[in-house]
Parts: structure tokens; C-alpha cells; sequence
């Protein structure tokens, strides 16, 4: 082959990867305004008509049916993801975009504890997936086109375009990954975000006004800080997981499940009075900056929201991370000496980081929110959450190695020997 061959060749690749990522950076940033405009309405909607709670258990229904009947091919939802990346097979079917949007709609609509992040990467993956066939790509080509659906999802509904770009390179960084993708990974990530951008929807803002001097006592306090963090990930894992086995194996009709698990829903939310814990909570994640949140605030959020995707609702997992995170750095602010404000912005994506095994992908997204100033604060705790947050995380198709991974390993042996 000669150089102008080759040369043509490189420029052919070039364009293509350029249309791919133009079109699905465009399209999963349309979907995902629409997403977030739409779960902004049935929020605020229920949130003004709170009788709609006790009908969360109809609501589950009409999801488990969707999928049961339509949707049984791409109910694993951020785990075909993971698993068609790791050993492709099939293109990952359209309908699973449309089905995660109503589903979770629908889940907040009626009060259900999620999150949004997993409709994003679903649909943006969705969407990607479509142009495996209409390119002819193959199977290696079929890896980055995945990883440029899930940071297209990402960074469109997070607004944190270089978290997006390496959340997807990062969640996936042990299975194969051609770090030939990381640029379009960066390029479709921009798209998406800027598309949002484009159609004014606005994403939500924090703010840390005061980040203290860096010395060697305020960075000892990342040390409880990201263990705790760290804890309370795989406390988050551990609990989703057991939820998603015992209503499996205890109902056998899986739209039952939803079902069933809107009822004990319903009945919580009011018996405890803890509608504040229904639905994303962005509010309270807000709040969670500005004022001293509730000791078990953290707690009762983890609960909810396990059970609530244990059960088969949809949305995602990572907002209610965010939740989960932020009340507990701003509880701790009545004992670490740090102020109020970056302990909420801390733990918002340390114990993110920890369920996810993401903490390069979380400091980043950090510092998109927050702002560079507190970016040493911000990747301590996620570094320290990582290695504490067990080997389980959010995703069970997860393939979990690297550093984490062996020094448990080394742990383990160590342990069998002095058996």
C-alpha cells in the first residue's frame, strides 16, 4: 500500500469518526434535553400534588409490564452496556432508549427514589449502538461507538463534558479499552453538552465560596472523610444488590416486583414522613451546601433509593449518590473542621467515585462543579473512597481490577498464609 493510499485511508477514518461522533454528540444531546426539561415538569409536579405517591405502585406496574412484554432484551440496562463492550454479540435494540425515558419518567413522576444518569448512558448508548450496521463497523470499531454513547449521556445531563469523556473510558478501563477512543469520547462529549447548551436548558449549579489553605492538617480530614465515603458506596452497592435478589427470588412475575415494592414505597414515604426522600432531591443536594443537613439524612436516602431500583424502577443510581454524598459531608461539618459547603461537594463525588470505581472521572466532574480551587480536596477524597469502597460496585457487569483490585488480592494472600 502506498503512502497516498494510506494516507486516504487515514483521512476516510477520520471523517467518519467525526460524522459519528457529530451525530450521536447531536442526538443524545437533543434526548437528553428533553429528558431533563421533562423530569424538571413531572418533578415539579409532584412535588405540588403529593397524593400522587400513592400511586407509585401503579406506576411500577406499568413499568414492569413495559418491560416484561417489550422491553425483556434490554432490561439490564447499564449492564448490556458494560457486557456488549466486554463481549460483543448484538446491537443493542432502539427501544431501549424510549423504555428507559418513560420508565423513568415515571418513576419520578409518582415519588420513586432514582436517579437520571442511567436514562442518559442508555439512551445516548442506544443511539450509538443504531450506527454499527449503517457503518459496517467492527467489532473493536463497536467498542468506541459504545464509549461515545456513554459520555454523550453523561456529559449531556450532568453538564460535565470532561467527566463525561473519561467516566466512559474509566468505568470501562480494565475491559479492553483502546485509548484510541479517548478522543472521540472527548469530541462526542462536548457535542452533547454544548447541544444542551444550545437549546437553554440548564443544568444545576453549586457553589463552594471558601476553600481553605492546603496544608497537611485541612488534607488529613480527606482521610475519614473519603473512608467514610468509601463505606457508605459499598454500603449503597451491597444494598441495591440484595434488594435485586430478594425480589427476584421471591416473586417470579417481574412486573409484580415494581408492584409490590411501590406499595412498601407509599406506605414509608408517609408512615416516616419522608417525602423529602421521594423522587431526584436536587433540592435538597442544594441545600446540603448551604445549611447543616440531618445525621441520618445520607441514611435514609440509601435506603429509598435501594430499594426503589432493587425493585425494578428506573432512572439510575448516580444523582442519589450525589444525594447521599453531599448530606453526608455536610452532616460531618458538626465535627471535621472543614468548611460546610466543600464537605458536601466532597462526599457529592467521593462516594460516587467509591460505587462507581471512577475517582479520575469524579475529580474531574469535581472540579467542572466546583471549580479547580478545590480540585487536591476533591481527588483525596475520591482516591481514598475508591480503594475503601470494596470490590463491589453499582454496576455488577463491571469488570474490577487494577490497583483497588490488587492490593485485595495481595490482602487475601497475606491472609491465607498466616492462616
Amino acid at each position: 500500500m502506498n503512502q497516498s493510499t494510506v494516507k486516504k485511508s487515514l483521512l476516510t477514518n477520520a471523517f467518519k469518526w467525526l460524522v459519528l461522533c457529530l451525530v450521536v454528540g447531536l442526538l443524545s444531546g437533543v434526548v437528553s434535553a428533553l429528558f431533563l426539561v421533562s423530569l424538571q415538569w413531572v418533578t415539579t409536579y409532584r412535588e405540588t400534588h403529593l397524593w400522587l405517591l400513592w400511586f407509585l405502585p401503579i406506576g411500577g406496574l406499568l413499568i414492569g409490564l413495559s418491560y416484561h412484554y417489550f422491553g425483556k432484551e434490554v432490561v439490564k440496562g447499564n449492564n448490556l452496556i458494560l457486557e456488549e463492550y466486554e463481549h460483543p454479540k448484538d446491537i443493542i435494540p432502539f427501544k431501549m432508549a424510549p423504555l428507559v425515558l418513560i420508565g423513568t419518567l415515571l418513576t419520578h413522576f409518582f415519588g420513586g427514589s432514582a436517579g437520571r444518569e442511567g436514562t442518559a448512558v442508555q439512551m445516548g448508548s442506544a443511539i450509538a449502538d443504531q450506527f454499527s450496521k449503517i457503518f459496517s463497523l467492527t467489532k473493536y470499531e463497536r467498542r468506541t461507538l459504545l464509549i461515545i454513547g456513554i459520555s454523550a449521556g453523561f456529559a449531556s445531563v450532568f453538564g460535565t463534558p470532561v467527566a463525561g469523556a473519561l467516566f466512559a473510558i474509566e468505568v470501562l478501563f480494565f475491559s479492553k479499552v483502546n485509548y484510541r477512543s479517548l478522543i472521540p469520547s472527548f469530541v462526542t462529549a462536548f457535542i452533547a453538552y454544548y447541544t444542551v447548551e444550545l437549546l437553554h436548558v440548564q443544568h444545576t449549579h453549586y457553589t463552594i465560596s471558601y476553600i481553605p489553605k492546603i496544608n497537611l492538617v485541612n488534607l488529613a480530614w480527606t482521610l475519614p472523610i473519603g473512608i467514610l465515603c468509601g463505606l457508605t458506596a459499598m454500603l449503597f452497592s451491597k444494598t441495591t444488590h440484595f434488594f435485586e435478589r430478594l425480589f427476584s427470588k421471591n416473586i417470579s412475575f417481574p412486573p409484580l416486583r415494581p408492584l409490590l415494592g411501590g406499595v412498601i414505597l407509599s406506605i414509608a414515604f408517609y408512615t416516616a414522613s419522608a417525602t423529602k426522600f421521594s423522587g431526584i432531591g436536587v433540592s435538597t443536594i442544594v441545600d446540603a451546601f448551604q445549611h447543616p443537613s440531618g445525621h441520618f439524612d445520607f441514611l435514609w436516602k440509601l435506603l429509598f433509593t435501594c430499594f426503589t431500583l432493587g425493585a425494578g424502577f428506573k432512572g439510575g443510581e448516580v444523582t442519589p449518590l450525589f444525594f447521599i454524598g453531599a448530606t453526608l459531608g455536610s452532616a460531618l461539618s458538626g465535627i471535621i473542621p472543614l468548611p460546610m459547603a466543600l464537605l458536601a461537594g466532597m462526599g457529592f463525588v467521593a462516594v460516587f467515585a467509591g460505587a462507581t470505581h471512577t475517582p479520575i472521572a469524579c475529580t474531574a466532574m469535581g472540579m467542572e462543579l466546583f471549580g479547580f480551587d478545590c480540585g487536591l480536596y476533591i481527588g483525596l477524597s475520591c482516591l481514598i473512597a475508591y480503594f475503601c469502597s470494596g470490590s463491589m460496585g453499582i454496576y455488577s457487569s463491571q469488570i474490577v481490577r487494577g490497583p483497588k483490585h490488587y492490593l485485595y488480592q495481595k490482602l487475601l494472600r497475606a491472609n491465607f498464609e498466616n492462616l
